[in-house]
């Protein structure tokens, strides 16, 4: 039975060998996942990608010049001045890579979600990943390791995408469009407010009665700040989810704020070492879209620049703040997937 057994996985493994989703040099003996499993997983990824021809556009707060309201749509500087960019043709995730996806990249490398001491907080944190399709939070080292790890077990140049390439993605290749939503607005019901709560839910971008809504549907305590699934509102034109909503994403490139002062005009990559420190001189990278927008208020607008520290240090007493950190990769690749 024993010998029928090791024939069967085999075959298994000689018929994967061969295909091109699975990366040669993946010792699949040292991880906790079979080769078919690697094999549908890639196929997913994959199937996620959306091909984003290059172009030239042009980056920054373009509001005041070319907005429908002529007005900026950023009240930081750093957003500014527009400027002209050219990118090369890429591929990006459709989605916010999710906890199933992360919890496979954990898995294959021995590892485990980190955690948290405060007992509230864990719970909180056990919560959010523990629905698959949920965004999958962590710090920048993390999201880059993702990343590169996709490249290792697809064969494929996966990386963090610049923030040049995350505008022009949320922009549906550089349209002058405020936020990353069907149609480039917000919108929402007009249901009031009661004394238990309500408000108008989302039509294409989150409210915080979406959810408020979703966290009590599940028994959470997170209430407002509770992320949602990856698919829940329409994606861009461009056909990227939730790119304005439901956490921000880190891109590759270090923060400055002067940066879009010398940026160079053909494909950006950021500068090459940390230049802004956060108020407790620690270094930062930049992150786009939005924790939480909100009709009501706004935000999430996709010409708007966020500063955070790598590991997700927030405070003097270094304590992490990651539940409001999200990614997605890019393929650097002017083939289609």
């Amino acid at each position: 039975m024993k010998i029928f057994k090791v024939s069967i996985f085999f075959l298994i493994f000689l018929s994967l060998s061969g295909c091109d989703q699975l990366a040669s040099d993946v010792d699949y003996k040292e991880l906790r996942i079979t080769p078919i499993e690697m094999k549908h997983f890639v196929e997913e990824v994959k199937r996620d990608l959306v091909f984003v021809e290059g172009g030239e556009y042009l980056m920054g707060d373009y509001g005041l010049q070319y907005g429908a309201e002529q007005m900026s749509y950023d009240g930081d500087e750093d957003s500014r001045p527009v400027h002209k960019v050219k990118l090369s043709t890429f591929s990006i995730a459709r989605f916010k890579v999710s906890n199933k996806e992360f919890e496979m990249y954990l898995k294959s490398n021995g590892l485990d979600l980190r955690s948290f001491e405060e007992g509230d907080r864990q719970e909180d944190w056990k919560n959010i990943h523990s629905l698959p399709n949920l965004p999958a939070h962590m710090d920048w080292y993390e999201a880059d390791r993702y990343c590169n790890w996709l490249a290792k077990v697809s064969n494929l140049p996966f990386s963090l995408p610049t923030e040049a390439q995350w505008e022009y993605a949320a922009r549906s290749r550089g349209q002058f469009l405020m936020v990353a939503t069907d149609d480039g607005t917000y919108r929402q019901t007009n249901d009031g407010f009661t004394k238990d709560g309500g408000g108008p839910k989302g039509i294409n971008i989150s409210t915080s009665r979406d959810r408020k809504e979703f966290a009590r549907k599940m028994g959470w305590r997170t209430g407002v700040l509770t992320p949602l699934p990856v698919d829940r509102f329409p994606p861009n034109p461009l056909g990227l989810y939730a790119m304005s909503d439901n956490g921000l994403e880190w891109v590759k490139d270090w923060y400055d704020e002067n940066y879009y002062q010398y940026s160079p005009e053909i494909d950006p990559q950021g500068p090459e070492t940390p230049v802004t420190k956060d108020y407790f001189g620690r270094d930062t990278k930049v992150v786009r879209g939005q924790a939480n927008a909100n009709p009501s208020w706004g935000g999430g607008v996709n010409v708007h620049r966020t500063s955070a520290n790598p590991h997700g240090y927030a405070f003097e007493h270094d304590m992490i703040v990651l539940d409001d950190k999200a990614a997605r990769c890019v393929v650097n690749s002017s083939d289609q997937i």
